[in-house]
C-alpha cells in the first residue's frame, strides 16, 4: 500500500497463503483474487495469489521492477522465547527467504526490498542473517546451495546478484508512524545497474539520505496516539488530555499497592495536565525552543493530513468491514482495566483482587499512553494482548484505533473476521513507513537509470 502511495510505483501481483489476507489485498489495491487449490499454478500479473509461495511459478510477472517482501516471521522473533524457539533457517517457515532468493533469480528486478523482525539480526546466533546477505548479494555462486534450501528441482543459473544498499533495524516511529516499531530492512539494487565500487557508495547515501530527509523532525518529536485517534495536533487537544488523566485521579488509593503509590508520585505529581508540557517530559525532551516545537507540530499536521487523519476523530467513523465496534470486554476485565493507568501493564494490579493469574509477559492489560508513540501492536494472542486505550472508559482498541496507529488510511477496508483482521493489521508494513522506503528506492532507481 505504501509503494502505490508513493506515486512511482503500481502493484503488479501479490501472494500470501492466507485467503483473508489475499482478499484484502485485491480489494483495495485493485487486484484480482484467486487461489491455487494447493496445486502448482503461474503468477498471473493483476492477480492477488491464495497459495504457498513454493508453488508459484514467476515468469509471467517478466519486466516487474521491484521485489517487496519478506518471510514469515516467528522463527525469527525474539518475543517467541530463548535460542532453542529461535530456529531460523533450519525450519520450514525460517527458509522461506529462500524463495524470496529464487523470485529474485528468476524475474531479475532491479530492486528488492525485504523486511523482517529485529530478531532476524540474531537468531542462529547471527548466522541467519549472514546467510541471507550473501544468498541474496551473490545469487550466481549461491544458487545451487539456495536450490538445495528451496528442495524443488529448480535449475538453472541466475544472471545476477544485488548489491546490498541498506541493511539495518528501522524504528518507524521516525518516519511519522505513531508507534514504536522496529524492523529490519534490506535493499538491494542489481549488481549490474551499480557497476563499481564508487557508484555503489553513491546509491547507500542517496537511500540513507532520502530517510533522513523523511525524519525531519519526527526523530525527535514523534506522532502520538490522541494525536492519531483525535485528529488534531498536540497544542490543539489541551481540554481532551486533561479530562482523560483527570480520569485516573485517586487511582493510587483505589488499588492501595505500593506500586499503585510510586505511580502516583513518580507519574502522577509530575503531570502538568497541558498536553505540550506533558509530551516533552514523557518523551524525556527536557527544554526546546518555542520555534522548534512549533516546526515540529507542523510537522505534525502535515502527516495527519496526509494520512487523512486531520480534523476526523476516529470515533466518528463508521467503515464499512465493522473496524471501528468497540470490541465487547469481559466484566472481570473491564474491572481491571479501569485500575491499570496509561502506561502501565498487569503488573500494577498484581497483589489486589484485580490480579492477573500467573505471571504474564510486559504487553499483557497494557494500556498506551496518549503522548507517546504506543507500543508495537501485535497479530496473535489472547489474554489480555489486544492493546488498551488510554481512556479509563475505555478498554481494548477497535481494529480502526490499530489500522490508524499502523497508518492505514480510513479508506482501506479489510476482509475477514475480526480475529483475521487484527493479524492482518499486526503483520503490516505501516503503509507511511514504507511509503518513505518507497521514495527513497524511487529516487536511487531515477539516479542510476538516468
Amino acid at each position: 500500500m505504501g509503494f502505490v502511495q508513493s506515486g512511482f510505483f503500481d502493484v503488479v501481483f501479490a501472494n500470501d497463503i492466507l485467503l483473508p489476507a489475499v482478499r484484502t489485498h485485491s480489494a483495495n489495491l485493485k487486484l484480482k483474487p484467486s487461489s491455487c487449490a494447493g496445486e502448482r499454478v503461474e503468477a498471473q500479473p493483476g492477480t492477488a495469489l491464495a497459495c504457498g509461495v513454493e508453488l508459484v511459478d514467476f515468469p509471467p510477472l517478466a519486466g516487474a521492477d521491484v521485489i517487496i517482501g519478506g518471510p514469515p516471521c516467528q522463527d525469527f522473533s525474539i518475543v517467541r522465547g530463548p535460542e532453542w524457539d529461535r530456529r531460523g533457517i533450519e525450519v520450514k517457515r525460517g527458509r522461506l527467504y529462500a524463495q524470496f532468493a529464487r523470485a529474485l533469480a528468476v524475474l531479475q528486478p532491479k530492486a528488492f526490498l525485504f523486511e523482517n523482525v529485529p530478531g532476524l539480526a540474531t537468531a542462529n546466533k547471527g548466522s541467519a542473517l549472514k546467510v541471507i546477505l550473501e544468498d541474496l548479494s551473490s545469487l550466481n555462486s549461491r544458487w545451487e546451495e539456495v536450490g538445495k534450501v528451496i528442495g524443488n528441482g529448480i535449475s538453472g543459473k541466475p544472471a545476477e546478484g544485488y548489491d546490498i544498499i541498506f541493511s539495518g533495524v528501522a524504528d518507524f516511529s521516525q518516519l511519522g508512524v505513531p508507534q514504536k516499531r522496529e524492523r529490519l530492512i534490506i535493499v538491494g539494487v542489481r549488481k549490474d545497474l551499480v557497476r563499481s565500487a564508487e557508484k555503489l557508495w553513491e546509491v547507500k547515501s542517496i537511500f540513507l539520505g532520502m530517510l533522513k530527509k523523511s525524519m525531519n523532525l519526527l526523530t525527535k518529536y514523534p506522532l502520538t496516539p490522541i494525536e492519531i485517534f483525535e485528529g488534531r495536533r498536540l497544542d490543539e487537544l489541551n481540554g481532551v488530555y486533561r479530562e482523560i488523566m483527570k480520569g485516573w485521579d485517586g487511582i493510587w488509593l483505589e488499588v492501595g499497592t505500593e506500586k499503585a503509590r510510586r505511580w502516583k508520585a513518580e507519574v502522577w505529581d509530575g503531570l502538568a495536565f497541558r498536553a505540550l508540557d506533558d509530551y516533552l517530559t514523557a518523551n524525556n525532551m527536557g527544554m526546546s525552543s518555542r520555534d522548534e516545537l512549533e516546526e515540529a507540530l507542523r510537522h505534525h499536521e502535515e502527516v495527519l493530513k496526509e494520512l487523512g487523519f486531520y480534523g476526523a476523530p476516529a470515533s466518528s467513523l463508521k467503515p464499512a468491514d465493522g473496524s471501528q465496534e468497540i470490541p465487547r470486554e469481559n466484566p472481570a476485565v473491564a474491572e481491571r482495566m479501569r485500575r491499570i493507568p496509561p502506561g502501565e501493564n498487569h503488573e500494577f494490579v498484581r497483589g489486589t483482587k484485580w490480579e492477573v493469574e500467573g505471571r504474564g509477559i510486559s504487553l499483557v492489560y497494557r494500556r498506551l499512553r496518549p503522548l507517546k508513540p504506543a507500543y508495537t501492536i501485535v497479530a496473535y494472542g489472547g489474554g489480555g494482548t489486544h492493546g488498551y486505550h488510554y481512556d479509563r472508559d475505555r478498554t481494548a482498541l477497535t481494529l480502526r484505533e490499530k489500522a490508524r496507529l499502523q497508518t492505514f488510511p480510513d479508506t482501506f477496508l479489510f476482509s475477514g473476521s475480526k480475529t483475521q483482521i487484527r493479524a492482518q493489521i499486526g503483520e503490516a508494513v505501516p503503509p507511511l513507513a514504507a511509503k518513505r522506503l518507497a521514495y527513497a528506492l524511487a529516487e536511487v532507481l531515477s539516479r542510476i537509470e538516468a
